[in-house]
């Protein structure tokens, strides 16, 4: 028992990853829109959209974007077993 909890763990905790894309090389460092995207089953075939020129007021006033896998996003993944596998999408405009 304390083998299969440890693995799940690992697995849980390994799996955080982010990707980042940096525009107009600026570096936003708090978020202007934050959203939790929702994806069943890994996300197999799906996909979600979000205008970053629409929330910046224009594609010149974005800084940057990023998708994470966040460890509460991986936590709900692994309770799932990976029916349910949110992630974690964030713009960030310049000022």
């Amino acid at each position: 028992m304390k083998k299969v909890f440890l693995a799940l763990l690992i697995t849980i905790v390994s799996g955080c990853s982010t990707q980042t894309f940096y525009i107009n090389n600026e570096r936003g460092v708090v978020p202007d829109k934050e959203v939790r995207q929702t994806f069943f089953i890994s996300g197999i075939g799906q996909q979600q959209d979000m205008d970053p020129a629409k929330i910046c007021g224009g594609v010149d006033k974005i800084a940057k974007v990023e998708s994470e896998l966040t460890f509460i996003d991986g936590l709900l993944s692994g309770l799932t077993f990976g029916i349910y596998t949110p992630r974690t999408a964030r713009v960030y405009c310049s000022k």
